[in-house]
C-alpha cells in the first residue's frame, strides 16, 4: 500500500433535475461557466493538485463529458487548416490535462454506492473524491491542500466550511476536536441535523481524500433515506474504527449544483477571467448605477 495520492473519483451519474430543463438533453457537468464546463473546472484543481488519473462515475447519457476530455481528430484538424492556433492549443490542452477512465454506475444509489463502485480502478491506495457540484476558488487548490494534512495525519480528510447556523440542515455536519490549526479530529458526524441538535456549523462540502479502508465500510452500510448508500454513514464507521479529519480549507466554494450558486460562481469566474474580467466588472458597475435610479 502507498501513501502516495494518484487518483481522484470524480461522481457525474446524476440527473441534473434542479437544472431542468437545460439538462434534459446535456449532462449538468457540461453546462459552462465563461467559457469552460464545470466538470472541467474540477479536473483542473485535480491536476494542479499533484494527482495523475480521473475516474469518472458515470450514467447512460454521460458521454458527452468524456467526449470532453478525448482526442477529437476532426476538430483539430479543421482547427489547424483555419490557423485557429488559440483555439487549437486550448482544444489540445484539454484532451491531455490527465488520465481520464470511466465507471459506469448503473443504479442511481447514491454518492456511497458511486464511490464503491470505483473500487477495483483505485485498488489499495489513497484517494480524493471530488463532487462536480463543488467549484472552489482558491490561490492553492482545494485537494492539494487536502494532500498537506492527509500527509500530516494519515487518516482521511474531509473538507469542510462555517455556515450560518440555520443553514446546517442542508449539510452533513461534523463535530471536532482542534488539533491545528483549521484541522480538527472528527467526534461526530451529523447528517442535515435538525436545528438544536448540535452546536457545530462546519459543514461538509465536495472534497475528501480517503483511505481505502472506506470500501469496507460502504460494503458494511446500509442504504438509508431514499434508499440510498450514503457516503456520510461510511465515513462514520471509519471515524470510529480507524479516525477521520475534517480540513477548514482556504478560498471560496461555490455551488454549481444549484442555481443561485451557479449564478455566483458565473460572476466571481468573469471577474477572475483575464480577457473579460476588466469589463464585465465595468459592466456590473452600470448595472448597479442602473439599479440606483
Amino acid at each position: 500500500m502507498t501513501d502516495e495520492i494518484r487518483k481522484a473519483v470524480v461522481p457525474v451519474a446524476g440527473l441534473g433535475t434542479r437544472f431542468l430543463p437545460a439538462t434534459k438533453a446535456i449532462p449538468k457537468e457540461m453546462l459552462t461557466i465563461v467559457d469552460r464546463p464545470t466538470i472541467q473546472y474540477i479536473v483542473e484543481e485535480v491536476v494542479a493538485s499533484g494527482l495523475k488519473e480521473v475516474i469518472l462515475v458515470t450514467a447512460s447519457g454521460k458521454s458527452a463529458i468524456e467526449d470532453h476530455f478525448d482526442y477529437s481528430f476532426e476538430l483539430e484538424t479543421f482547427l489547424a487548416q483555419k490557423g485557429k492556433e488559440d483555439l487549437l492549443r486550448e482544444v489540445q490542452h484539454i484532451s491531455r490535462l490527465i488520465d481520464v477512465v470511466s465507471v459506469r454506475q448503473k443504479e442511481p444509489l447514491g454518492l456511497g454506492h458511486a464511490v464503491r463502485a470505483t473500487e477495483t480502478v483505485v485498488g489499495d491506495e489513497p484517494f480524493a473524491v471530488v463532487l462536480g457540484d463543488d467549484l472552489v476558488d482558491a490561490d492553492i487548490p482545494c485537494v492539494f491542500q487536502m494532500r498537506g494534512v492527509f500527509q500530516e495525519v494519515g487518516e482521511a480528510v474531509v473538507a469542510v466550511q462555517r455556515v450560518p447556523p440555520e443553514e446546517t440542515y442542508r449539510y452533513g455536519i461534523v463535530e471536532g476536536e482542534p488539533v491545528a490549526e483549521g484541522v480538527y479530529k472528527v467526534t461526530r458526524l451529523i447528517e442535515k441535523p435538525r436545528p438544536g441538535t448540535t452546536d457545530s456549523n462546519l459543514a461538509i462540502i465536495g472534497r475528501y481524500i480517503l483511505r481505502p479502508e472506506i470500501f469496507d465500510c460502504l460494503r458494511r452500510t446500509t442504504p438509508g433515506v431514499g434508499g440510498e448508500i450514503q457516503l456520510t454513514d461510511a465515513l462514520d464507521l471509519l471515524r470510529a474504527e480507524r479516525g477521520l479529519y475534517a480540513y477548514e480549507f482556504h478560498g471560496q466554494r461555490f455551488d454549481a449544483g444549484d442555481k443561485f450558486g451557479y449564478l455566483q460562481a458565473t460572476v466571481r469566474f468573469a471577474l477572475d477571467h483575464p480577457e473579460l474580467g476588466r469589463r464585465f466588472r465595468a459592466y456590473l458597475r452600470q448595472v448597479l448605477e442602473a439599479e440606483k435610479v
